[in-house]
């Protein structure tokens, strides 16, 4: 048996340093889903607790009282890119939950302008053709509330798919691991991401890769990796809800957004990288509510060798009537960041209310 422990261990390990660990893997996983979270600039892995916990921390999933699903729709980079999420989640019994979600960003109908030259060197508008390339990311949650007190655990299975065109395409596998504990009006929370890394495995498709390995002279290209590794991350949270007599609520949330790497957030170190986050969101009866957040703080170099501190600052409205809530988000308000500002909308509904 240790004879098989031994082979089973030093496999591993081959496997492992042959993957092209990359800093930036599967991004498409990070963008953030509700416009509810958005708003708070993503700080609630302490306090989620409905449908959209399967992405933030699954955690929160047994505070569904009712199936709840929800949906988003985001168009990015002046709507070359578009990004949708759909999420169900139903209670199991007093002590579990599940839910699952999928997660598209796409671009469609990029020219492929490969074979724009022929091979007497003529330009032919006629070779020109349309391809689209999409990452999907779909997402089993199961929570279960562990026998302390307060406490409860819950985790997520990731499958990922990766299509760019008819050029190349992946699968992907990984887990996340959440915990959440509450008392009285504090809350907090961790959120591992990737906990035993993602694995991707890609398919080159070689013929078109062959059409265009040598397109410039003296540079040709070699065949790219076949896989990647995604690093884990982790989230924690800490919050606090103030009640002011009994219409009027105001809920205080801090992240730390930890990457076990050197980047450009604001503490960064070989070991560790943080990028801290802070959102409030103050509610009115249950029924409207307005937030606010800052984060995404990066160092960011200039052109004239200098540091500056580069932030995303966003804000949010919500409605929220006999199950139905509708959520808004406008991010990097005020143009902060590098990023580009986006506009958000997302629904979530309790089923219940069909009965």
């Amino acid at each position: 048996m240790k004879k098989i422990l031994l082979i089973a261990l030093l496999f591993v390990s081959i496997i492992g340093s042959s993957q092209t660990v990359r800093k930036y893997s599967n991004e498409f996983m990070n963008i953030g889903v509700d416009a509810a979270a958005l708003g708070m600039s993503n700080a609630v892995v302490a306090t989620t607790g409905d449908v959209n916990s399967g992405y933030w921390n699954p955690a929160g999933l047994l505070k569904v009282e009712e199936r709840q699903v929800a949906l988003m729709h985001a168009s990015y980079f002046a709507n070359i890119a578009q990004y949708d999420y759909a999420a169900f989640a139903t209670k199991i019994d007093d002590q579990s939950a599940w839910g699952i979600s999928l997660i598209r960003f796409g671009v469609d109908d990029i020219l492929n302008t490969t074979q724009l030259i022929d091979n007497q060197g003529n330009i032919d508008y006629n070779r020109i053709s349309l391809f689209s390339t999409a990452d999907y990311g779909l997402t089993f949650s199961y929570v279960r509330k562990m026998k302390l007190e307060g406490f409860k655990y819950g985790v997520n299975a990731k499958v990922i798919r990766r299509i760019i065109g008819k050029f190349a395409s992946s699968w992907g596998f990984g887990f996340d691991l959440g915990f959440q504990f509450d008392r009285d009006d504090w809350h907090y929370g961790l959120m591992l991401r990737d906990i035993t890394t993602t694995y991707n495995v890609w398919a080159i498709n070689e013929d078109e890769f062959n059409k265009i390995k040598d397109a410039v002279a003296g540079q040709n290209q070699d065949l790219p990796e076949s896989t990647e590794i995604t690093l884990p991350k982790a989230q924690l949270g800490i919050a606090k809800t103030f009640d002011f007599h009994s219409d009027y609520t105001l809920l205080a949330a801090v992240n730390l957004n930890m990457q076990f790497a050197q980047t450009n957030d604001l503490i960064s170190t070989s070991a560790v990288s943080i990028d801290p986050a802070i959102g409030f969101e103050f509610g009115y009866t249950e029924l409207v509510f307005l937030r606010a957040g800052v984060g995404n703080f990066q160092n960011v170099e200039q052109l004239d060798g200098s540091t500056k501190v580069n932030f995303q600052p966003n804000i949010g409205l919500g409605f929220k009537f006999k199950g139905v809530q509708i959520d808004y988000a406008l991010t990097d308000l005020g143009d902060q960041s590098a990023a580009l500002y986006s506009n958000i909308f997302s629904v979530k509904v309790d089923l219940s209310i069909f009965r």
